[in-house]
């Protein structure tokens, strides 16, 4: 199953929507997956969030480093 190119461009206030829509079908085929494997369907959602939120912050951790240090440098020059 492919999903579907982004028709809009990059910050149209429907480019969210348009991207939800074009994982769902997949999405939806990973949780039939696991659900059949023996797993619990509010198990595989709550897992598929944590993943989702563990795999943005490892792919921002260098921005998010940089701003920690950033704010580190900041408060020490205020004090």
């Amino acid at each position: 199953m492919t999903i579907e190119r982004p028709r809009k461009p990059s910050g149209h206030k429907d480019r969210l929507s348009d991207c939800q829509m074009a994982i769902e079908d997949r999405l939806l085929e990973l949780v039939g997956e696991a659900v059949a494997a023996g797993w619990v369907e509010d198990e595989v959602f709550a897992a598929i969030v944590g993943v989702a939120d563990t795999t943005q912050f490892a792919m921002h951790r260098e921005q998010l480093l940089s701003v920690e240090t950033l704010l580190q440098k900041t408060m020490k020059r205020g004090t």
